[in-house]
C-alpha cells in the first residue's frame, strides 16, 4: 500500500509540472496561455515557437505520463495497483498546484500513461476514433474524446476489468479538461457540409 501510495505521489508531483508552460517561455520567451485557446499543453508551445519548442514540450509531457507508471511495474506494481499510479500525473497535469490547479488538457500526460501500459499500441488505437472525428468536424475536444472512447473499447476487448476502470476514470478526467469545447456542438468540415449539400440538392 505504501508503494502505492508514494508511486502516486511522484506521478502527481511529475505530472503537475507544466513543461509546456517552461519550453514556451525558454525557447520562444513568451507565456503560452495567451495563445490558442490558452492552454498550458504542448499544443500552444507548438504554436509560440514551432519545433524547437513544441517537440521537448510535448515529449516532457507525455514522459510525466510514462515513467511513474514504468517504473511501478518495474517494481513490482501490476493490474489494479497500477491504476491510482498511471492516473495520478493525468491529474497533475489537469489540476497542477503550480498553476493554481488550473492545469492543461492532460493528453500528453494521458498518452504517456497508456503508452507504460499497452506500448506504442496506444497510437494506432487511440487513432480509430479520434482520426474519423478530426477529418469530419474541426472541435478538438470531440475528437480528443473520440479517441478516449476507442482505449476504453480497447479496454473493454482486453476483458480486463482494472483496465477497463482505468479508461473510464481517464476518460473522465479528459471530458472534463474539455468540457467547454464538448458544450458546442460539432462543426462538420467544409468538405463534408458541400458533400451532404450535393448528395441533398
Amino acid at each position: 500500500m505504501l508503494d502505492i501510495f508514494a508511486w502516486s505521489l511522484l506521478g502527481f508531483i511529475l505530472g503537475s509540472i507544466p513543461f509546456s508552460l517552461l519550453m514556451g517561455k525558454l525557447f520562444a520567451r513568451k507565456d503560452i496561455r495567451t495563445l490558442g485557446d490558452g492552454n498550458p499543453g504542448g499544443a500552444n508551445a507548438l504554436k509560440a515557437g514551432g519545433l524547437k519548442t513544441g517537440i521537448p514540450a510535448i515529449l516532457l509531457d507525455i514522459g510525466k505520463g510514462f515513467l511513474p507508471a514504468y517504473l511501478a511495474q518495474r517494481y513490482g506494481l501490476t493490474e489494479w495497483s497500477l491504476i491510482p499510479v498511471a492516473l495520478s500525473p493525468v491529474l497533475g497535469h489537469a489540476f497542477s498546484p503550480f498553476l493554481r490547479f488550473r492545469g492543461g488538457k492532460a493528453l500528453g500526460a494521458t498518452g504517456g500513461a497508456w503508452i507504460a501500459l499497452i506500448g506504442l499500441w496506444t497510437f494506432p488505437i487511440y487513432a480509430v476514433l479520434a482520426l474519423p472525428s478530426t477529418l469530419l468536424q474541426s472541435e478538438d475536444g470531440w475528437s480528443a474524446n473520440a479517441g478516449m472512447l476507442s482505449l476504453l473499447g480497447y479496454s473493454i476487448l482486453t476483458g480486463e476489468a482494472w483496465m477497463v476502470t482505468f479508461a473510464a476514470l481517464n476518460m473522465s478526467v479528459i471530458v472534463w479538461t474539455h468540457r467547454r469545447e464538448l458544450a458546442r456542438r460539432p462543426q462538420l468540415r467544409a468538405w463534408v457540409t458541400a458533400l451532404l449539400s450535393r448528395r441533398g440538392a
